[in-house]
C-alpha cells in the first residue's frame, strides 16, 4: 500500500511542478494548439494554447512507477514493464503527430493511414510480447481470467489485444476535446485499476496474477500524473495534452485491462470513452445511410456545447458519468469476488 501511495504521490508532484516549466518551454517556441476549422466557434479562442502536455503525463507516470519500487520489496515484472513501455510508445507516436500539426500550422499531423499503421505496430508488438514474454492468459476475461473463461487461442487473443489497444487509444483521443475532460475521466478509470491491482495481489489464490501489484503501480502512477497535469489543464486550460497524452492514456488503459484480465470490464470502466466513440460511429452511419445527423456535432460533447451548455458544465457532468461508471465497474469486480470467495 505504501508503494502505491509513493508511486502516485511522486507522479502527482512531478506533473504538478514540471507542467509549468513545459508550458514556458512550449510558449518560447510558439508551439501552440491548432484548432479544427469545423469545430465549435467558442474553441477558436483556444488557438495557440501550449500543447503536447502529454509529455509531462508520460514522464511523470514513468517516474512514479519507478519510484514505487525504490526502497520496497516490490520487484519489476515483465507485465509492468510492458504496460509502461507501450504507454510510452504511444506517447511518442502522439508526439510525432502533434509536432507535425504544429510544423504544418494546421490541425492535421500524421495522415490517417500513417497514424493507424503506427497504432497497429504498437498494438501488435504489445500483443506478441504479452503472449510470449509475459505469458498472459489467452482466456476471454471479465473480472478474472476464468470468467467467462473462453479460450480464444493465441491468435484470437492477439487479435482482441490489437483491437483493444487501437480502439482505446482512439477513444480517449476523441474524448480529448474539452479542457480536462479526458484527463479527469481517465483518472477515475486508473484509480479503479489501482484498487483492483492491489486486490488481485492480496487474493492471488483467486486471480493467479503474479504481476498484479506491479500493474497497480503503473495505474496509480498514471493517476498521479493525470491529476498533476489536470491542475493546469482544467478549464480554462493553460496547456493541452494533445495526441501525446490522449494516445498514451488510451493505450495505457487498454494495456492494463488486458494484462489484468479485465478485457470486458474495460467497456464499463471506460464507458464514457466508449460512448464518445459510439457517437462518432452513429453520426457517420446516419449521415451516410440516411443523409441526416443524429447530433449537431460529434463527438457528442460538442453536441451539448452547441445546445448552449457552458464548457465547464459539460466537463463536470461527463466527469460525474465517468466516475459513476468507474464505480460500477469496481462494484461488479467486488461483487464477483464475494461470489467466488465463498466457493474458494
Amino acid at each position: 500500500m505504501l508503494s502505491l501511495m509513493e508511486s502516485g504521490g511522486v507522479a502527482f508532484l512531478v506533473a504538478l511542478l514540471v507542467t509549468p516549466l513545459w508550458i514556458r518551454f512550449v510558449q518560447r517556441r510558439s508551439m501552440g494548439q491548432q484548432i479544427r476549422v469545423d469545430g465549435p466557434p467558442s474553441h477558436f479562442a483556444k488557438a495557440g494554447t501550449p500543447t503536447m502536455g502529454g509529455v509531462v503525463i508520460v514522464l511523470a507516470g514513468v517516474i512514479g512507477y519507478v519510484m514505487g519500487h525504490l526502497g520496497t520489496s516490490i520487484n519489476f515484472t515483465r507485465a509492468g514493464v510492458l504496460a509502461i513501455s507501450v504507454t510510452v510508445a504511444s506517447g511518442i507516436l502522439g508526439f510525432v503527430d502533434d509536432y507535425l500539426a504544429i510544423r504544418n500550422a494546421r490541425n492535421l499531423g500524421l495522415n490517417k493511414r500513417g497514424k493507424l499503421v503506427g497504432q497497429l505496430l504498437i498494438a501488435a508488438a504489445f500483443a506478441i510480447l504479452a503472449i510470449y514474454w509475459v505469458e498472459t492468459s489467452t482466456n476471454l476475461s471479465f473480472t478474472r481470467f476464468s470468467l467467462p473463461g473462453w479460450n480464444l487461442s493465441v491468435v484470437g487473443w492477439m487479435v482482441l489485444a490489437v483491437f483493444v489497444i487501437v480502439a482505446t487509444s482512439n477513444a480517449v483521443n476523441l474524448t480529448d476535446g474539452l479542457d480536462g475532460l479526458a484527463g479527469g475521466a481517465a483518472t477515475f478509470a486508473f484509480a479503479v485499476l489501482s484498487i483492483i491491482g492491489y486486490w488481485q495481489f492480496r487474493h492471488f489464490s483467486i486471480y493467479h496474477l503474479h504481476s498484479a501489484l506491479d500493474l497497480g503501480l503503473v495505474a496509480v502512477g498514471l493517476v498521479g500524473s493525470c491529476l498533476g497535469f489536470l491542475w493546469w489543464n482544467a478549464a480554462p486550460a493553460r496547456i493541452i495534452m494533445g495526441d501525446t497524452g490522449s494516445l498514451a492514456i488510451g493505450t495505457g488503459l487498454g494495456g492494463l485491462c488486458l494484462l489484468m484480465n479485465l478485457d470486458l470490464l474495460l467497456i464499463i470502466l471506460g464507458g464514457l470513452f466508449v460512448a464518445e466513440t459510439a457517437s462518432v460511429i452513429l453520426q457517420v452511419l446516419s449521415f451516410r445511410l440516411f443523409g441526416r445527423r443524429i447530433f449537431r456535432m460529434a463527438p457528442f460533447h460538442h453536441h451539448f456545447e452547441l445546445r448552449g451548455w457552458p464548457e465547464t458544465t459539460v466537463i463536470i457532468r461527463f466527469w460525474i458519468l465517468s466516475g459513476l461508471l468507474s464505480a460500477l465497474a469496481l462494484g461488479i469486480f467486488y461483487g464477483d469476488f464475494l461470489k467466488i470467495a465463498k466457493v474458494v
